[in-house]
């Protein structure tokens, strides 16, 4: 968004003494304001489909780090460390 406002800036300083073009500006930046403010977040299936994704990821995390062999890895790794000299 605000490359989007930078630009605008640069283009009304380019045409800021004709009053025609002054006014196509400002029309330009209150149909791109509108705009945003009207897609400014996710609907409800974007949320679904996100919470669905973030709880699958979490369940395949939740079996790596509870299977044997990386248990074994990071049980051997908080070991040495808590063995490691001073």
């Amino acid at each position: 968004m605000s490359t989007v406002i930078g630009a605008f800036r640069l283009m009304s300083q380019h045409l800021r003494r004709s009053p025609v073009r002054c006014r196509s500006v400002a029309l330009l930046k209150r149909v791109v304001r509108c705009r945003a403010m009207h897609d400014a977040g996710m609907s409800t299936a974007e949320y679904a489909i996100g919470t669905l994704a973030a709880c699958a990821f979490a369940a395949l995390l939740y079996k790596v780090v509870t299977s044997s062999t990386v248990l074994q890895l990071l049980t051997g790794l908080v070991t040495r460390a808590l063995k490691a000299p001073f």
